[in-house]
């Protein structure tokens, strides 16, 4: 990881919404991009205009990152991410990431569409991420280590915030939801997984399959900040679902949910970056 590069892009993202730091910010995964700009106030800033950053290439990744203000507080809203599978280094994977914690953004929240490797989801379910499987065989930590970012040797016992996790289960609550909470596999795609994958991944513990977030969870974590997670379950895993994977699947019912996704998120802003 280029720091000092780093470094620019998180100057040009404060310099361009005019504030000195953000407390918290949002990475969308495919289909939910298209939030970021329903938030009042938002700001929007093209990935294009940001040293460094790369930009995504995949259908429902828009490529811009809004700077919004909710109760009094700075948030970032990532429009769209890229993926290992697209051929982009893991620094580019977790360059925005990086660069939201290089803003200040202490609480990380990173959303994706992924696959319900266990039978209790359906289409539609949203779930809390609790732990994760990397099952890539890759790190975005791999290579030298930068003592700026984060040790060299970080603790992985709790990823994704118990705090913010309980947190996040009372909105669930409060609104009706059940709270499900999962754990998520990483795989590298872009194929989708096949039925004996998905059978490895439930023995190994997974509820959930999907192409991203882990990067970003590793590096938000090295850098000292805080992660919750949610995923939405659009498709049941292969060898669950009847009929044959598709992406057109996933954006659809990415787009189906999106209501209830952004009145979750929504309530959970103010939290995310409040104390």
């Amino acid at each position: 990881m280029d720091y000092h590069q780093l470094m620019a892009a998180s100057a040009t993202i404060r310099v361009q919404a005019g504030v000195d730091r953000f407390d918290a910010a949002v990475i969308l995964g495919s289909g939910l991009g298209p939030y970021a700009a329903t938030v009042p106030g938002g700001l929007e800033i093209p990935f294009s205009g940001i040293p460094g950053f790369p930009e995504p290439k995949v259908v429902g990744h828009e490529g811009s990152v809004f700077a919004v203000e909710v109760g009094g507080r700075n948030l970032l809203l990532f429009s769209g991410r890229v993926h290992t599978y697209e051929g982009w280094d893991m620094d580019d994977v977790v360059f925005g990431v990086r660069t939201a914690v290089a803003t200040g953004a202490r609480r990380v929240l990173l959303t994706n569409a992924a696959g319900g490797c266990n039978p209790a989801y359906q289409p539609g379910d949203l779930v809390i991420l609790r732990d994760h499987l990397n099952l890539t065989g890759r790190n975005p930590l791999v290579g030298p280590n930068d003592d700026r970012l984060g040790p060299r040797f970080p603790d992985m016992s709790e990823v994704y915030s118990s705090e913010m996790r309980a947190r996040l289960a009372d909105l669930f609550r409060e609104v009706g939801r059940e709270p499900h909470e999962g754990v998520y596999a990483w795989f590298l795609g872009p194929t989708y997984e096949t039925p004996s994958e998905v059978r490895m991944a439930q023995t190994l513990g997974a509820d959930l399959v999907g192409m991203s977030t882990v990067p970003e969870a590793i590096a938000a974590r090295h850098m000292g900040a805080e992660v919750v997670g949610i995923s939405l379950v659009t498709n049941l895993a292969a060898g669950i679902s009847e009929t044959p994977l598709s992406h057109d699947e996933v954006t659809e019912t990415a787009a189906a949910a999106r209501e209830s996704f952004a009145s979750i998120v929504d309530q959970f802003l103010p939290i995310l970056a409040g104390p």
